[in-house]
């Protein structure tokens, strides 16, 4: 039981999330990590790499927090992405929107932060425009048509969404052992695949981006679930994860947290607004992008082409903010940390993603052709 002062411990949580949010914002610079890009090129160039990297990402989480599981030390039934309400239509079109914004938007919002640390003023606006449509679907105009609309399509499954969850209901096995049985064989071929490329195996930047994506994973896992729990708050004398704005175990994601960021500046004087865990980590990926920008000397101020490239970041940002929010995350969120939990939403929202940003950059070759 942590019994340490529930505002220290915030101070620990907020300050890990943005020490982890810093590395992956220094080396998704340094390596180019992009989800975006990755579909670019394979789509565009037949090149795989950027993909194997992302892919890896996903490997290293998944097995990273398997472990975690495993070890009793968090349990990841207790965050957003295991619920037994499988929102398919919202997985869907949160997802294919988020691709086709991305696509418009040069990049996700992980990718967004990073470019802001690099002097990139387009991502500034595809920052403020993602999280004000974010706040707008999480409890505003967009948020009716996502409650009223999308999340009426659901499909209940008992006890939860989670691929353990459903094999043990299935099968009478234990949850556990088929969580850990299937982290085990989905992250293997995941890195099995990615290594099987003698172009990635050639590359350290791969690895490097691969790997430090899925641990900041894992370790956002650690600073939450751990550090930050409680399980007896002084005040409720419930349990309780500290700092965090879903009020449950969280790890890396980039909408919701930009659409908190920007209420904590608005409402900087009202003392019921903290620091969170979401806003640590979108502040420490634009300082940690900045600082190896500036250190490398690869600082640039970039601003749009023209009135076309305006719109098209501005509604890339939009598209991103109601996406993500109705997707229940973004190609780190859902794509990564969400399938970390094996949640059968976060694998369709990935698949959605790729869709939505594939055929929009078809779209976009086609115009040009």
């Amino acid at each position: 039981m942590n019994e340490a002062d529930p505002a220290q411990l915030a101070r620990y949580v907020t300050g890990g999330a943005f020490v982890l949010a810093f590395i992956f914002g220094a080396v998704g610079n340094k390596t180019n990590f992009c989800t975006m890009g990755a579909v670019s090129d394979w789509v565009n160039m037949g090149d795989t790499g950027r993909m194997r990297m992302w892919l890896l990402a996903i490997a290293v989480a998944l097995l990273g927090s398997s472990l975690l599981q495993l070890a009793g030390l968090v349990d990841l039934s207790k965050s957003v992405y295991t619920g037994p309400n499988l929102l398919w239509l919202s997985h869907i079109v949160g997802g294919f929107l988020f691709g086709v914004g991305m696509t418009l938007g040069s990049g996700c919002g992980s990718k967004t932060l990073i470019r802001i640390g690099g002097g990139n003023l387009k991502s500034f606006v595809v920052f403020v425009f993602l999280g004000i449509a974010a706040y707008m679907t999480l409890r505003g105009l967009f948020g009716a048509f996502r409650v009223g609309v999308l999340e009426q399509a659901s499909v209940t499954l008992v006890p939860g969404q989670d691929l353990g969850s459903l094999a043990a209901a299935a099968t009478g096995m234990a949850k556990a052992t088929w969580a850990a049985i299937l982290a085990a064989l989905i992250g293997g071929a995941l890195v099995a695949f990615a290594y099987a490329s003698k172009d990635f195996r050639a590359s350290f930047d791969y690895t490097l981006g691969g790997v430090v994506t899925g641990l900041v994973v894992v370790g956002g896992w650690y600073v939450s679930g751990v550090v930050g729990f409680i399980e007896e708050h002084p005040e409720t004398l419930q349990e309780a994860f500290i700092a965090t704005n879903t009020g449950r175990m969280e790890s890396f994601s980039f909408v919701s947290p930009m659409a908190f960021t920007l209420e904590y500046l608005m409402l900087w004087t009202d003392a019921s607004k903290i620091v969170t865990y979401g806003i640590a980590s979108a502040a420490g990926v634009i300082a940690g992008s900045a600082a190896y920008a500036l250190a490398t000397r690869t600082f640039r101020w970039e601003g749009f082409r023209d009135a076309e490239d305006t719109a098209n970041h501005i509604v890339g940002g939009i598209l991103m903010g109601f996406g993500g929010i109705t997707a229940l995350g973004c190609t780190i969120g859902a794509a990564i940390t969400g399938i970390s939990t094996l949640a059968l939403g976060s694998f369709i929202t990935f698949a959605a993603i790729v869709a939505g940003s594939a055929l929009t950059m078809k779209f976009q070759y086609w115009r040009m052709s």
